[in-house]
């Protein structure tokens, strides 16, 4: 069974889509990194780097909807930020009191908070515009290409496919359970039953995969040893570097470097 839906790869072919794999990985963690050592304050830089994704995210051809919706996932993250608000000195906005406890919201909190918050929200947009136009093998083999240990790569790339896997197992155990379920419609029974029948069942199904898990990965490596896997992945060996592709790296990186300077006037 194949399981589409996780794959985030957007075929097309835009001038993001064409652009070398390594230009793109190599970019994309430059962003990451440019956007995480900006200070705190300097929201037109922040402004800026938005534009910039946002720019790619059109010229790519991708909806914006598609890469919006998946970036929203990183407030829920900057939700662990969110004692800063109150635990940062500074000068007080607001002051209340639930119960026992006072709680006073300082302006340097709110702004570390906000900042925190935009940067992971933008460093997303970056990672998910990575995967949507990059093939995933040709992710791989742009990261060997770029001498990161083979190791690493090799858990990347099985922990990815093993996502897929793990998805195929559940599906299973979950026709399984509905094939074997009766159902009615009187209203004396209850359907369902109680929340801990229901947690007694779930927990089951959860160690019930993670067992099933367990022995597909000892199948499955088993057979990759037999096809003489070592580590390695095996591809198709990389063109060289375009001029086109330097200048569009050098560029590229020049540009963060003048947001990153830029950004010590703005922060505060």
């Amino acid at each position: 069974m194949h399981i589409h839906f996780l794959d985030p790869y957007q075929a097309g072919f835009s001038p993001v889509h064409r652009t070398d794999a390594r230009v793109k990985l190599l970019l994309s963690i430059a962003f990451i990194l440019t956007t995480t050592l900006i200070p705190s304050g300097a929201w037109p830089v922040y402004s800026l780097l938005f534009l910039i994704i946002l720019s790619l995210v059109f010229l790519s051809g991708i909806s914006v909807g598609y890469v919006y919706k998946r970036a929203a996932l990183a407030f829920a993250f900057g939700l662990a930020a969110l004692p800063l608000v109150f635990t940062t000195p500074g000068q007080s906005l607001v002051s209340f009191v639930i119960g026992p406890w006072a709680f006073n919201i300082t302006q340097p909190g709110l702004e570390r908070f906000l900042a925190i918050s935009l940067k992971s929200w933008i460093s997303v947009q970056a990672a998910i515009l990575l995967t949507a136009t990059t093939p995933f093998p040709e992710l791989l083999a742009a990261m060997r290409a770029l001498h990161i240990p083979r190791l690493i790569v090799a858990i990347i790339g099985l922990m990815w496919r093993y996502i897929f896997v793990l998805v195929d197992e559940a599906l299973r155990l979950m026709r399984a359970r509905a094939a074997r379920s009766g159902e009615s419609f009187s209203s004396q029974f209850r359907r369902g039953g109680r929340i801990t029948w229901r947690a007694q069942i779930t927990g089951g199904m959860v160690g019930n995969l993670f067992i099933r898990s367990i022995e597909r990965s000892d199948r499955i490596y088993v057979a990759m040893l037999s096809r003489g896997y070592d580590g390695e992945i095996r591809t198709i060996p990389l063109s060289r570097f375009k001029a086109s592709s330097w200048i569009l790296l050098i560029t590229g990186l020049g540009i963060l470097i003048l947001l990153l300077i830029l950004s010590i006037f703005f922060g505060s």
